[in-house]
């Protein structure tokens, strides 16, 4: 692997796994169509650590809820924590905790259907619908009504929902940051707060799917001449996921979805006609 391919795969994976534009549809287009290299299949570890490159990204930008949370799961073991001082902010933080667990169950489900899932990576076609269909919830999510609700009064319901739109989204095209956001948005999510949750919940998931292919990656062996190359791809990834996520925050502040909306719609369009044509 050459280093400027490792840069462009750790800017790719770092864009759009954040952006609301589906990273998993866009490497298996570039893999579909213009015969880039699989890196999931020839340099396994490679690609999961990527994708830990890109949890240092959302540990860093929620360092402070992810701290409050770790203080709140602690505080569960002590006694007497009902009286101490900040008690509000340790349940608002315990109920976020419970809420990303609660979100992180349908993925349990969701494994079933993997192998699946795994095929449509190869279908071209869908993955251009695929898209279409996220730039629609980009659209709408935009035309919806500011919500009010956070992690002090959004339901556990709420909650289940959005989890189910992320293991919806373990198809290519669909974004997994724009379903989730857009379905936290759709039940009155305020729009900083769902781009929050989306994020923070991801931690898990992507935590757990990687744990899994790392086992798998060490098992079928490392080269290790390879590694700082890696790791240069790994730093990409991290410095250019900490960007989009905090593009994401701004652009949901301001409403402006809908230009990623229209992207996504162009590159499903294209991706559709070209896949027919040839």
């Amino acid at each position: 692997m050459k280093i400027w391919f490792a840069v462009f795969l750790g800017l790719v994976q770092g864009v759009t796994e954040f952006l609301p534009v589906s990273s998993s549809g866009h490497l298996s287009i570039l893999q579909n169509m213009f015969g880039m290299e699989n890196v999931e299949q020839s340099h396994l570890l490679f690609d999961v650590l990527l994708h830990l490159g890109t949890l240092v990204s959302v540990c860093i930008v929620y360092r402070k809820d992810i701290a409050d949370i770790i203080r709140a799961f602690a505080a569960l073991f002590r006694r007497g924590g009902g009286k101490r001082e900040g008690e509000a902010k340790t349940r608002s933080s315990a109920r976020l905790l419970i809420m990303v667990i609660v979100a992180t169950l349908p993925l349990f489900v969701a494994v079933f259907f993997d192998d699946y899932a795994e095929k449509l990576y190869s279908n071209t076609l869908f993955i251009g619908f695929a898209l279409i269909v996220t730039g629609i919830l980009l659209f709408v999510s935009d035309k919806v009504v500011h919500g009010k609700k956070n992690e002090k009064n959004a339901t556990m319901g709420n909650a289940l929902i959005v989890g189910i739109a992320q293991a919806i989204a373990i198809v290519p095209g669909l974004s997994r940051s724009g379903s989730t956001i857009s379905a936290g948005i759709f039940q009155g999510f305020d729009r900083e707060f769902a781009v929050k949750f989306s994020f923070i919940m991801s931690i898990p998931a992507i935590l757990g799917a990687n744990l899994l292919s790392l086992f798998k990656a060490l098992k079928a062996g490392v080269d290790f001449s390879l590694i700082p190359v890696y790791l240069i791809g790994v730093v990409v990834a991290s410095v250019s996921g900490y960007f989009a996520i905090n593009l994401v925050k701004y652009i949901s502040k301001k409403d402006k979805f809908g230009g990623f909306a229209y992207y996504c719609w162009a590159v499903g369009l294209i991706t559709i006609i070209l896949t027919v044509i040839v």
